[in-house]
This record gives structure tokens, C-alpha cells and sequence, in this order.
């Protein structure tokens, strides 16, 4: 078989053919069955190291200008794939690695969860004199449950902060409770949570 993709910072059994790269976009779409957006597809790819990412969003572009995948009707920004992008991927599904379609899957679905955890709950950070601001928002559907405003002294620590509660904002928002009401359990429960997380 000759290879006719750019191999760079490809791990082993990563994709190593334009065919194979399409064929396992249009997997990841039908295994998922949710629309994605180009970003998410090309990361989840890369992180696994199944392509890299020049070879990742060409082949997603010959998807698109193929018409196996479109825009979905209610986004400017997430794809579907079209009849012809279901039927790559039923009839190709078998020739791809089982590990490679399993990685693929896995990192899509995490990536997706840790768009819709960005999506509902926010985090702001604004310049203040010595340090930074940060808000930290946890929603809960139609409404706020919590807003947490904190001074961090430098843009690593605002980072930082940033980073774990997107983490996980819902134990934050337990911890927080548990704190200010007092209840010795929910406090216990909720630090056993947080260190299940490390």
C-alpha cells in the first residue's frame, strides 16, 4: 500500500492515506451522530495522533467540497454528513483499525462534553490594577446557580483557575454550597469527588 499522506507527528496506527483520513472523518460523524464543527473533528484527530493537522483539515475541506458533509441547517459552523457521507462510512467502516475508530470516537464525544460544559457554564477574566478578575458561572439551564468573582495576582493563576473549573464546574458549585451551608456530608462527599479527579 503506498502512503499518500503527510506523516509528521503521526503516532502507530495513525492514518496514513487520504482515503483512510476521509473514510474515518465520516466515521467519527455517524458513530457520534451529532453535528461537529471542522475545529472539534480536526482536534479530536490530532490528539490521538491518528493525522496531523494539515492532512486532517484538507481532507475535511474534500469532504465538504465532495458533498459528503454540509452544514447543518441550524449552525454556520457544525457539519453533517450527507447520504453520500453516511454510506462511506457504512460501506469503509471495516477497513479502518479498530483502535484508530475507537480513538477517534472517544476524543470526539470528550470534546464535544467539554464544549457544552464551556457553552453553559462561563468564565471572564478582566484586567484589574494589580492582578486580574475572575468570574466563574455556573448555569443551570435558564438561570444562574452561582457567580464567583475572584482577584488572581498574575494571568497564570487566572489561567489556572479558568482551566479547573472547566474541569468540572458542577463540584465547584458543590463545594461552594456545601461550604456556606455547613453540611458536614456534602462537604466529605464533595472532597472525595475532588480527589477522584486527580
Amino acid at each position: 500500500m503506498s502512503y499518500d499522506a503527510f506523516d509528521e507527528g503521526i503516532s502507530l496506527g495513525g492514518m496514513r492515506t487520504k482515503n483512510e483520513i476521509r473514510t474515518l472523518i465520516c466515521y467519527m460523524f455517524t458513530a457520534v451522530g451529532k453535528p461537529m464543527s471542522k475545529e472539534l473533528v480536526v482536534n479530536a484527530l490530532l490528539k490521538k495522533g491518528l493525522t496531523n493537522y494539515f492532512e486532517a483539515s484538507s481532507c475535511f475541506d474534500d469532504l465538504i467540497s465532495n458533498g459528503n458533509l454540509k452544514l447543518d441547517e441550524n449552525s454556520d459552523k457544525l457539519y453533517v454528513p450527507t447520504v453520500n457521507g453516511k454510506i462511506i462510512s457504512e460501506q469503509l467502516e471495516d477497513t479502518l483499525p479498530l483502535t484508530a475508530k475507537e480513538r477517534a470516537f472517544e476524543c470526539a464525544l470528550l470534546l464535544l462534553e467539554k464544549e457544552r460544559i464551556e457553552r453553559e457554564n462561563k468564565v471572564t477574566t478582566e484586567k484589574a490594577d494589580n492582578g486580574y478578575y475572575v468570574t466563574c458561572e455556573v448555569s443551570g439551564g435558564d438561570m444562574d446557580l452561582m457567580k464567583l468573582k475572584m482577584y488572581m495576582p498574575d494571568s497564570n493563576q487566572a489561567k489556572s483557575v479558568k482551566r479547573n473549573f472547566y474541569k468540572n464546574p458542577q463540584l465547584v458549585y458543590e463545594i461552594m454550597v456545601a461550604t456556606i451551608t455547613r453540611n458536614k456530608e456534602l462537604i466529605r462527599q464533595a472532597l472525595e469527588d475532588l480527589d477522584n479527579m486527580a
